[in-house]
């Protein structure tokens, strides 16, 4: 790959590009079982299991799954929080060369039953919070083989749940009991080739029926050793045998996926597992680490963390070592709550269909507030008008992210037609719009479906949610654009307030005419309790949006 303006300011240990290992996915669980055997690999509310038994129980699973009918090529629901099942599963299901497809616990039986239509699911995964809503909708579809568990089984101390306690259907399987009963530990002898399929991550959920990004094991390499490399800087200050990450991002997205889950394989760090992010009893569990750790996260995680009134009493620094931010723009503001607390962090951006990873602020070396960075090595980056889609725009100017690259996806799950709107001669039209600064680095301007055109003025919502950030007594916020007689749009914001604060919206109006121009200035201001999120905690404009166009029709 020819040098890029961007390449300069690359960390000392990182390469402009990468031959990455021509090997499937599961290999990599290999790596730390060989190096750290007897160092725990999953550390659950205190239950550890090793990387050398995770090992041995993928295995025995995989061959479980394969007694029951699992074959090559088979798609696979996982419907499940994080979880030692999840992990045990994900490397099961990979070693037979069958294809994991990540399912949101959170989804309705009418979303899976959809998403399981969609994609042929023959196998699923599942767990008892959830079963309620799966015989719902294996009422209406045919699942071949259902295999459930317990949140509770891999906890010490606590009796394993039976097909009986679970209450599920005569010819569902209980996933211990399938553990408990296969003892052979040997590699399945299949094929996995680099090009194969490995994951689908759905996408575009808030856009009508998700699309499946299908990531092949060449994908997945591709972003764990990204990922690997990218804070290889700061890694000899942190030996092997004291990593550690938190799994607080939910497995079944794949940025969780791959900064959490894929770089614990290639750093030997163990996994603390949290089912479910709430922010009292993670605070509690971060209270009782021993050791610094490295936490991915996302905006408003991080926002609640570093505003909790326990923050300050478990001095937050000592305790992360190294934050990451991903899956939505992070306000300056919180940005310098951050570094003031002396906590390295950085921020980037990716997307479902590049295996979550795309660019960032480099760790060590230059970082600049509000900018995503730039890219990972490998990648390819440009910025098109948005009229034309292929003139490259002036330095400087707006345009239309384009990224290609090893981590970007095969295709669209057998959807060619969105397949060929998304990819032309391998670049990725990612529907950000972006600009890029004299030294190559990249700040998003908004999504190409979120701008507010009113008065003729093209406003970016982006623009107005930092400034309401600034405001000392907004919690979370966000600028949607809503219809309007006369300009054709024009701008709201919802607030939700820190606790036991008060402000009127005349208030918030009045702060953002100080400091935006005239026509970007919210008219309308509603205060919630909260907004409404995804499964990784960004919060949807697109959501809020249509509310407003529903409740204006009406």
């Amino acid at each position: 790959m020819e040098d890029r303006i961007w390449h300069q300011h690359y960390d000392y240990s990182v390469q402009t590009s990468y031959r990455f290992p021509r090997i499937p996915d599961h290999f990599l669980l290999e790596i730390p079982s060989n190096a750290f055997p007897d160092k725990p690999a999953i550390d659950y509310y205190g239950s550890k299991i090793t990387f050398s038994e995770l090992r041995k129980m993928s295995l025995r699973m995989a061959n479980a799954f394969s007694r029951i009918g699992v074959k090559k090529g088979d798609r696979v629901g996982l419907h499940l929080p994080n979880i030692p099942q999840y992990v045990i599963s994900y490397y099961a299901v990979l070693s037979l060369g069958a294809i994991v497809v990540n399912f949101n616990p959170l989804y309705t039986p009418e979303e899976l039953k959809i998403l399981i239509k969609q994609t042929g699911v023959t196998t699923l995964v599942t767990f008892d919070m959830v079963i309620p809503n799966v015989k719902s909708v294996l009422s209406e579809i045919n699942v071949p083989r259902v295999v459930a568990t317990s949140v509770f089984d891999f906890m010490d101390g606590v009796d394993t749940s039976t097909p009986e306690s679970l209450q599920f259907d005569n010819d569902w399987h209980h996933f211990s009991e399938l553990l408990s009963g296969c003892h052979n530990k040997k590699r399945p002898k299949i094929e996995v080739k680099p090009e194969d399929a490995a994951m689908i991550q759905f996408t575009g959920g808030t856009t009508g029926i998700p699309k499946g990004a299908v990531l092949t094991h060449a994908n997945m390499v591709a972003g764990a050793y990204s990922c690997f490399h990218w804070g290889s800087a700061s890694m000899p200050y942190s030996t092997p045998e004291k990593r550690m990450v938190m799994c607080a991002l939910p497995f079944f997205h794949v940025y969780a996926n791959i900064i959490c889950m894929h770089w614990a394989m290639l750093s030997c760090a163990t996994m603390v597992l949290v089912p479910r992010f709430e922010i009292d009893p993670f605070m509690d569990l971060l209270a009782g680490i021993e050791t610094s750790l490295y936490l991915p996260a996302v905006p408003t995680m991080i926002n609640a963390i570093v505003n909790h009134p326990k923050a300050s009493k478990i001095s937050l620094s000592k305790k992360i070592d190294m934050l990451n931010s991903g899956g939505g723009p992070i306000p300056v503001e919180l940005i310098d709550q951050v570094s003031d607390l002396g906590i390295a962090y950085s921020e980037g951006w990716g997307m479902s269909e590049t295996t979550s990873l795309g660019l960032a602020n480099p760790v060590m070396g230059l970082k600049k507030f509000g900018s995503i960075g730039i890219p990972f090595p490998g990648m390819d980056v440009k910025l098109v008008d948005l009229e034309t889609g292929s003139t490259e725009v002036p330095q400087g100017e707006p345009g239309e992210l384009l990224i290609k690259g090893p981590t970007v996806m095969k295709e669209y799950w057998e959807n060619p037609e969105k397949t060929n709107e998304a990819l032309k001669d391998g670049w990725l039209y990612t529907g950000d719009i972006a600009r890029m600064d004299e030294e190559g680095y990249f700040y998003i301007v908004d999504r190409k479906k979120d701008m507010i055109i009113a008065g003729g003025y093209n406003i970016y919502p982006r623009d107005i949610d930092e400034v309401l950030y600034q405001h000392p007594k907004v919690l979370d916020a966000i600028a949607v654009g809503v219809p309007h007689e006369y300009r054709g749009e024009t701008v709201k914001a919802f607030v939700v307030l820190k606790p036991e604060e008060t402000v009127s919206a005349e208030e918030i109006i009045a702060f953002c005419k100080e400091r935006l121009a005239v026509y970007k200035v919210p008219k309308e201001v509603e205060f919630r309790n909260e907004l409404p999120k995804s499964a990784v905690g960004k919060i949807l404009r697109k959501i809020l949006r249509d509310e407003e166009l529903m409740n204006r029709r009406v």
